[in-house]
């Protein structure tokens, strides 16, 4: 095996394998606001020892059980199918309902199956007066399809994402976050972090994702409003883009970023279950937890995003994931310690997935 190859199997194994991290770990203190720094370094610590008397297993939540199912529709099918995976999604929830799936994605997974899923997308789009969800179910999971659409024009991924978010989904907001998340896996995918430091520069691969969020909303504002009766939960017409700004602002001020806890970011950014309050926040406990956290002692950046991004509270199980994704993209399946796999439910399974994905793409 080459080491371009290795490289690029390692961080498909990195993103998935995050993910699930982030999921089975941020679980126990979703709906934390604010969360016991103490508890919080204990909990991570604990987790981290490398010879426990026993390792506890923690069950994945629907942000992983619809990863997994995303991931089965592209690997078996090779190619998107919306009713094939409406239909996953579905039957999935009905073997296993007690993942902690939402009310509203419950009612649309009900619609599907009672309409047979031959129209994948009209659920969603009935949703609040037909406005639909703008939460960050659709973000959640999106993981898989910038690793299945590494090889895509970015506009085809870009649409790929987005048709993937929209059958839960159809809310600018909703699908434009995932949109975004799978556009940071991308680019975490081709950043070369530096091999003594894990360090990598910050700006540009804030402005790479402030350039293209920019072209993708303003597109979407612009379709929307043309005969849309759809009303959004922020005023902007550009609010993730906003978002990017502002934490490029923040990194901008290096004191600043040192003093911002994770409460703080929560404030500035956002830690609840929307999309446009999440997933920024992931992004930059990422980019914030290449360098050091006070009062957590690791030099390990995967570790570092894990507990940085669980110290935001709020929905740390989607936060959680949607972080310790990027960062398992960027740094890699190596990166991430082996004890805290152990502690995750499914993990065999994750990592089977990614490298059939990865063999899926190495054949294109």
């Amino acid at each position: 095996m080459s080491s371009s190859v290795a490289n690029l199997v390692n961080r498909f194994r990195g993103c998935l394998v995050g993910g699930l991290i982030g999921d089975c770990l941020g679980s126990p203190f979703e709906g934390d606001n604010p969360i016991s720094r103490s508890v919080l370094y204990n909990f991570v610590t604990k987790q981290l020892e490398e010879s426990p008397k026993t390792v506890q297993t923690f069950p994945y939540t629907d942000d992983t059980a619809m990863t997994k199912s995303i991931c089965e529709s592209f690997i078996q099918l090779k190619q998107f199918d919306a009713k094939d995976m409406a239909k996953r999604f579905t039957l999935e929830y009905i073997r296993d309902p007690k993942r902690g799936y939402g009310g509203n994605v419950i009612d649309v997974f009900a619609a599907l199956n009672h309409t047979h899923f031959e129209e994948p997308y009209s659920p969603a789009r009935l949703q609040f007066n037909g406005s639909g969800s703008y939460g960050n179910g659709g973000a959640m999971r999106t993981n898989p399809v910038a690793l299945f659409g590494y090889h895509l024009p970015i506009d085809e991924l870009i649409e790929l994402s987005g048709n993937c978010a929209k059958i839960t989904h159809s809310n600018r907001n909703g699908y434009n976050g995932a949109i975004l998340q799978c556009l940071a896996v991308r680019e975490a995918l081709n950043t070369i972090p530096s091999q003594t430091d894990h360090s990598f520069d910050v700006n540009s691969y804030l402005n790479r994702l402030i350039e293209k969020m920019q072209t993708i909303e303003t597109k979407s504002y612009e379709k929307v409003s043309i005969g849309s009766k759809a009303t959004f939960n922020d005023v902007s017409e550009t609010p993730f883009t906003d978002k990017l700004n502002k934490i490029k602002t923040i990194f901008e001020s290096e004191s600043k970023v040192s003093e911002l806890s994770g409460e703080m970011v929560a404030h500035i950014l956002g830690n609840d279950v929307s999309a446009l309050k999440s997933v920024p926040s992931a992004i930059y406990s990422v980019l914030r937890s290449q360098k050091a956290i006070e009062n957590f002692d690791t030099t390990n950046p995967f570790v570092r995003t894990l507990y940085f991004s669980l110290s935001l509270g709020g929905d740390t199980d989607t936060i959680g994931s949607m972080a310790c994704s990027i960062a398992g993209a960027l740094y890699g399946y190596e990166v991430i310690p082996n004890i805290l796999q152990k502690h995750c439910e499914d993990i065999h399974l994750i990592v089977k997935y990614a490298d059939d994905l990865y063999n899926n793409v190495s054949k294109n």
